[in-house]
């Protein structure tokens, strides 16, 4: 058991349920409500969607990786650096969106950030 992966896979699994529950209310709803054209309408919720399927299976690799029940990749250590790199790049670039907004706290009302580079550290961390 990896505590450091499996609690990467815990922490996004919080994230996932995040995702679902307040994602949905308070960032896509609102988009779709819009009165914004059709298409990026379409194109933001297949947008949301694609990060819903990125997470769920990131969570389930980080989860039986930290476990050390992931039979699905003969290089568990590899796949969970590429997840940690992917979430590090996420976490990156929210923390630019959100220093460079203009929004008042930004960086709090903005916070994935802080989940995305703990996920990448975690990661990092428990591969070495």
């Amino acid at each position: 058991m990896n505590m450091f992966i499996l609690a990467a896979g815990f922490i996004s699994l919080f994230a996932v349920l995040g995702h679902f529950a307040i994602g949905y209310k308070s960032f896509l709803k609102p988009v779709l409500q819009s009165s914004a054209a059709n298409i990026p309408k379409k194109v933001m919720s297949a947008l949301f969607h694609y990060m819903s399927v990125f997470m769920i299976f990131t969570t389930l690799v980080l989860i039986n990786a930290g476990l050390g029940t992931c039979k699905l990749f003969k290089a568990v250590d590899e796949i969970v650096l590429f997840i940690g790199i992917l979430y590090c790049g996420f976490g990156v670039a929210q923390f630019i969106i959100a220093a460079t907004s203009g929004i008042k706290m930004g960086l709090v009302k903005m916070f994935q950030w802080i989940l995305w580079l703990t996920i990448a550290i975690l990661c990092f961390i428990g591969i070495n």
